[in-house]
């Protein structure tokens, strides 16, 4: 890995592994314009998964980087519009009230497409231990 990828890897490994804290000291920044909240991370009962859930906020314009997850995610706009982009798919838009499934492994982007602010209800079911997040090139 070229040091440039591995140096903003780990910074967002770093981020992801202080999730803990973030739901007491409020928003986390990935990157300029996009901030993410946890709000719930539990056990779900299965010996090896966890539940989080968290707010992501995205200024206008801004797009997350490409990344998948070890597990599901269901995406639930609160506010504005999205772009999800998932790989092999044809993006789609969602507004304020949509949800989106994300399976398992799927690379996708999701890009902030209105004039305000815009906001997620990101859901995650994920196996424990792992990163929650993956960046993909």
């Amino acid at each position: 890995m070229n040091r440039p990828l591995f140096l903003a890897t780990a910074a967002v490994f770093a981020c992801l592994i202080g999730t803990a804290q973030a739901a007491d000291s409020g928003a986390m920044s990935w990157q300029k314009g996009l901030s993410r909240t946890d709000l719930v991370r539990q056990d779900v009962g299965a010996v090896d998964s966890e539940v989080i859930q968290a707010r992501i906020d995205f200024e206008p314009g801004v797009t997350s980087p490409r990344h998948a997850h070890p597990g599901v995610e269901i995406a639930h706009v609160l506010s504005g519009t999205f772009e999800y982009q998932l790989e092999g798919r044809a993006p789609v838009i969602l507004k304020a009230g949509e949800s989106l499934l994300i399976p398992q492994g799927v690379a996708h982007v999701a890009k902030n497409v209105g004039s305000d602010t815009a906001s997620e209800l990101a859901t995650y079911v994920v196996k424990k231990g792992e990163p929650v997040l993956i960046l993909k090139p």
